[in-house]
């Protein structure tokens, strides 16, 4: 597997809470976090744009205490 081109999300801090997401040939997206970057999510862009169109509208606020 060639290396994947990690974006940082612009809202993480400088080294901690750091968000990463990479496209991959296949057409998945990939997450991770910094913290433990071993552990990596795969998911469609569809679904993905679903998560940020719900968080947008602030469908997960109330996680946020």
């Amino acid at each position: 597997m060639s290396a994947l081109n990690w974006q940082k999300s612009s809202y993480s801090s400088e080294s901690v809470n750091c968000l990463y997401v990479a496209a991959v040939s296949d057409g998945t997206v990939k997450i991770r976090e910094s913290d433990d970057p071993g552990v990596v999510i795969t998911t469609l862009p569809s679904k993905l744009r679903t998560l940020l169109d719900g968080v947008k509208a602030g469908e997960f606020d109330h996680l946020m205490a």
